[in-house]
């Protein structure tokens, strides 16, 4: 490998020519003949036991030159990064310039990180959240553990939403029946939004006993059989059921939980949800102040970057979902969704989460963060405890330096996060309300006394507001 020239571009690019030799061209060859050969067939060879020099005589010089160049150009490009220094962000935009038996030149476009700088990210002004718990919040967290101890009893009214509906029911698309749309003593909670919407809004309101057409049109990302289409459900009310909640005393907290009393149970279920709420108030603040600090952020972000790190997301995520025995095409078509979808959504969270990275890099370089290896080793230390590893396996599998950039990025937030300041708080409208009228009110005063010292004979001035022009300013 020689690289034959390096030279930097604009909006963080390198653009690198590299030439790859004749032997290492020529051992990229041996290695893709090796790996085709046994399903290469000339007349006049047994199949897998053509020379390699036959096969180029047959099929043309050239005919391993396309795999040969994608099986050394890794090796060659890695090469002339480890020589240069150059630390990309992205995959390389690749070219090949020139290709012979002695070998082929490439140019790799490199995108690295911008330079970046940032000011004023001390003091941002960001509103802490509230984790304050009202009786009513109380009340909705106690709503699941009544419904569950809750009966239904038979009335004999009409069916109303929250009650329970026992159904016969049967779709048909076109006058006739189609696969799982038929169901028999089927109990159907009214307002669940557990059928397709449409459905439970016209059950309400029958009685037991009664039967009647409903007409139904799928929802466009439904199952592709009945996406979209306009169907009629034949539906018969067999039963209709309504709740009948117990009593919410201190033999209910016994029943529900592990307290004797309703004020001790009410008192747990308050601390869960503060705890609950104070967790997702933190997040909602972190979040807040990485908005407020990325704003301060000045740099031109490279396209490349972020749509590289909106691949690698979109990998991880696709990888989740299929690790659970879902075939990734298969979840977007359940959730309506896209590719294209996707890749826009993934596209705006790399877009911020580069953006958060670079900011906090032009902080901990402000201000001098520094990691050491004591750090270093105590981050090991709990990462091997928080997965259940030993050090030198996660020593193993995240390297130092990986390590040190995220600590010291940990540290530059809490910096900015520790300096944030409670936002001025703004004048409400009352207040403004009041200020004007007492300004109002002065004019008036002002205008008045004017008038008055010109009654009493004193030159009046030329340009004035009379009372009557001032009061109807008031008004």
């Amino acid at each position: 490998m020689n690289i034959k020239s390096s030279e930097k571009k604009e909006n963080s690019a390198y653009e690198l020519v590299i030439e790859v030799g004749a032997a290492e061209f020529q051992a990229a060859i041996d290695k893709v003949y090796n790996r085709q050969r046994k399903s290469i067939s000339i007349p006049g060879f047994r199949k897998g036991k053509v020379p390699r020099k036959m096969v180029e005589k047959f099929y043309g010089e050239n005919v391993f030159f396309e795999d040969a160049i994608s099986e050394a150009y890794p090796a060659a490009y890695e090469a002339a990064l480890k020589e240069t220094g150059i630390d990309p962000v992205a995959y390389p935009q690749l070219e090949v310039l020139d290709v012979s038996k002695d070998g082929f030149t490439f140019k790799a476009t490199v995108t690295v990180k911008p330079e970046c700088s940032i000011k004023d990210y001390k003091g941002l002004p960001v509103a802490r959240p509230s984790a304050e718990v009202t009786d009513a919040d109380i009340e909705r967290e106690l709503k699941p553990y009544i419904d569950r101890a809750s009966r239904l009893v038979s009335v004999k009214r009409k069916a109303k939403k929250g009650d329970v509906a026992v159904i016969d029911f049967e779709g048909f698309k076109e006058g006739v029946p189609f696969d799982g749309g038929k169901g028999e003593n089927y109990s159907l909670e009214l307002g669940s939004g557990s059928f397709v919407p449409g459905f439970e809004d016209q059950v309400i309101g029958m009685k037991a006993g009664e039967e009647k057409n409903i007409d139904i049109t799928f929802p466009e990302n439904y199952t592709p059989e009945l996406a979209g289409a306009a169907v009629v459900f034949h539906v018969k009310v067999n039963e209709v059921k309504e709740k009948e909640a117990p009593e919410v005393d201190d033999e209910f907290a016994k029943d529900v939980s592990d307290f004797d009393t309703l004020d001790e149970f009410k008192k747990d279920l308050a601390d869960k949800l503060a705890k609950r709420r104070a967790d997702q108030d933190e997040r909602d603040f972190d979040e807040a102040v990485t908005g407020a600090l990325i704003e301060k952020l000045e740099c031109d972000v490279p396209d490349a970057m972020v749509d590289y790190r909106a691949e690698k997301l979109l990998e991880d995520y696709a990888g989740r979902i299929e690790s659970q025995g879902i075939k990734f095409d298969q979840y977007l078509q359940m959730m309506g969704m896209t590719m294209d979808t996707m890749r826009a959504q993934a596209k705006a969270a790399a877009g911020r989460a580069v953006r958060r990275e670079l900011a906090l890099e032009a902080v901990a370089a402000a201000e001098g963060i520094e990691v050491s290896d004591a750090d270093v080793d105590a981050e090991y230390a709990r990462l091997a405890e928080e997965y259940k590893m030993e050090a030198d396996q996660v020593k193993a599998a995240v390297p130092a330096e990986d390590v040190k950039k995220d600590l010291a990025a940990q540290k530059a937030f809490e910096l900015v996060k520790g300096s944030v300041k409670k936002p001025a708080a703004k004048k409400t409208a009352k207040k403004a309300e009041k200020a004007e009228e007492k300004e109002t009110k002065k004019t008036v005063k002002k205008a008045a006394k004017a008038e008055d010292k010109a009654d009493e004979g004193e030159e009046k001035p030329k340009k004035r507001a009379t009372k009557k022009k001032a009061e109807d300013k008031a008004e």
